[in-house]
């Protein structure tokens, strides 16, 4: 299954560079193919040409840093002089790849590795918070890896908590956000706050987040958005971790709605119908708009653009595999059924098959196999932001069969923001339906569809449902806050992002990504006029919203 083949002449075709340059804003019109997502933690962005974008000044240029982030510096072990080659050179292996197949003479760099390094964290006042602590870094993320400014993934020897985030949780697994493609740098925080505020009011899960300055060996690498990395474990997905080699079917899943799914290991991946891909009615706000979309996509033979579900917890059998697999392809026909056929379904003892139950209503069915509150949440967060890959990967989910688990499908642990929040042309004037209504694929080239966010978009006692999420959070200031926040991070934070772009320059010399920006987001040509355009764009976003799911 691989798009490229048609997508690359097409990319090459309408490639345009544009953005600010000098002062003379222009807009992007060009459209781009999608990379693969091969790991939970990892960014699933939208590709463009392979370009390289120089920095304005020497990578030992010095930097005064520390007065208004807290820093990061990361040391290598190593002393060779090519060391940095680890921070520097390495594109995602299936991105190369993909790149190699339309670009002659492409030489496939280094595939992402870990060097091992010691890592130290100081506040704005100079304080050591951390001191020369062990771990292992390597870049990290999908297109991302083309960029110059690179994400970064941080595994410590020990367990560390890290600027009080999560709750103060200590972890040995964290990642570094470049947000290169981002002008603001805000998107992925703002979209994070948001959605903790959100779903931490359900005892769900969303990562923490904080800014901090980055340095390596000396050299200043601008401004990262340090959060938590997406795994299970008591303080992130809260679900059963097995033993090692247990074959059990009793632990907990975590899951990925995943277009890349066959880049997994067999293991590892699997294939859900969709009630034999069956319609759904898109949801834009009316009851009754007589249009119809499947999930899948057979355009032609060769491109059959199918979404699966990739696996990003421990499983260790082919049973622990078969038995998810029933189980997701079930627990969607029992939404499918209650919303389009006025059926009830419930699982049998053991969940490996579902049965007609005439005692239930079909809301109840959908209760008992379902975590409502938390698909509401994620249908509140995933409308707010537009984000742009919601039909293609990084929606999660999770169910638990361990001991204390509750067998309910739950959604929760979103990521990847770059392209949200008019950044990308999505909902670029901040109006319409858009995560449970037909989508464009990123290159405008099929129409498709996020299937478990629709499913139960036509019944009134789920939209119900999110009114009151929606309500509580608006009435509780949640958008306020980050909209404000948005003002006030530019303001505060603005010398570390003027240090960010003398490093990079990536605003004026935007060519790595310009044609995935809308028009609003290629006229900024500084960031505090991508943060003021962010924040603009969502205050009229809640407003649009309000007017319909305000109680």
């Amino acid at each position: 299954m691989n798009k490229y083949k048609y997508l690359a002449a097409s990319l090459l075709a309408a490639f345009v560079f544009t953005g600010c340059s000098g002062g003379d804003k222009s807009s992007s019109s060009a459209s781009e193919p999608d990379t693969a997502t091969t790991v939970q933690t990892e960014t699933a962005e939208e590709t463009t040409a392979p370009v390289t974008t120089e920095a304005t000044e020497p990578a030992t240029e010095k930097y005064d840093i520390g007065d208004v982030l807290p820093v990061l510096s990361i040391e290598t072990v190593s002393t060779d002089p090519d060391v940095l080659d680890f921070v520097e050179l390495p594109v995602a292996e299936h991105v190369a790849e993909n790149i190699a197949s339309w670009t002659p003479g492409y030489e496939i760099p280094p595939a992402p590795y870990y060097e091992k390094c010691r890592i130290t964290l100081t506040d704005t006042d100079n304080n050591v918070l951390i001191s020369g602590a062990e771990a292992d870094v390597k870049v990290r993320g999908n297109w991302t890896t083309t960029y110059d400014k690179k994400p970064l993934r941080i595994k410590f020897a020990e367990k560390q908590g890290l600027l009080g985030l999560n709750d103060g949780a200590e972890m040995k697994n964290w990642v570094l956000i470049a947000g290169y493609k981002d002008g603001s740098l805000l998107r992925d925080k703002t979209a994070l706050d948001i959605s903790r505020e959100i779903l931490g009011s359900d005892g769900l899960f969303a990562p923490d987040s904080e800014l901090v300055e980055v340095e390596i060996n000396g050299q200043y690498y601008g401004v990262y958005l340090l959060t938590d990395r997406l795994q299970v474990s008591k303080n992130r997905v809260a679900v059963t971790e097995p033993e090692k080699d247990y074959t059990g079917t009793d632990i907990g899943y975590f899951m990925e709605f995943d277009g890349y799914y066959t880049n997994e290991d067999d293991l590892h991946s699997f294939f859900i119908d969709y009630a034999d891909n069956a319609p759904l009615i898109p949801f834009d706000g009316t009851d009754d708009n007589g249009k119809t979309i499947t999930v899948f996509n057979d355009i032609t033979e060769e491109y059959d653009f199918n979404v699966g579900v990739t696996i990003h917890s421990d499983i260790y059998s082919p049973e622990q595999k078969k038995f998810i697999e029933s189980y997701m392809n079930n627990v969607y026909r029992i939404m499918y059924s209650a919303a389009y056929e006025d059926k009830a379904y419930r699982f049998n003892d053991d969940y490996s098959a579902i049965t007609e139950a005439a005692d239930l209503t079909p809301q109840q069915a959908v209760e008992l196999a379902v975590n409502v509150d938390s698909l509401a949440d994620m249908y509140v967060i995933s409308e707010l932001t537009c984000d742009a890959d919601i039909y293609w990967s990084s929606f999660y989910m999770d169910v638990d069969f361990g001991a204390e688990g509750d067998r309910k499908l739950r959604f929760e642990a979103p990521w990847d923001f770059d392209s949200s929040m008019g950044n990308k042309d999505r909902c670029a004037d901040a109006t319409g339906f858009y995560a449970a209504n037909i989508v464009a694929d990123v290159n405008d080239f099929y129409d498709t569809v996020n299937p478990w966010l629709a499913v139960l978009m036509q019944e009134e006692w789920f939209r119900d449902i999110v009114r009151e999420k929606w309500t509580a959070a608006y009435d509780n200031g949640v958008f306020e806050r980050a909209i404000n926040n948005i003002t006030a991070d530019s303001e505060k934070f603005g010398e570390a992002f003027t240090r960010n772009y003398k490093k990079w320059n990536n605003i004026l010399n935007n060519e790595a990504y310009a044609n995935e920006l809308s028009e609003g987001a290629a006229n900024c040509c500084t960031q505090d006029q991508a943060a003021d355009y962010l924040a603009d764009w969502l205050t009229k976003r809640v407003s649009f919203l309000n007017d319909y799911w305000h109680k």
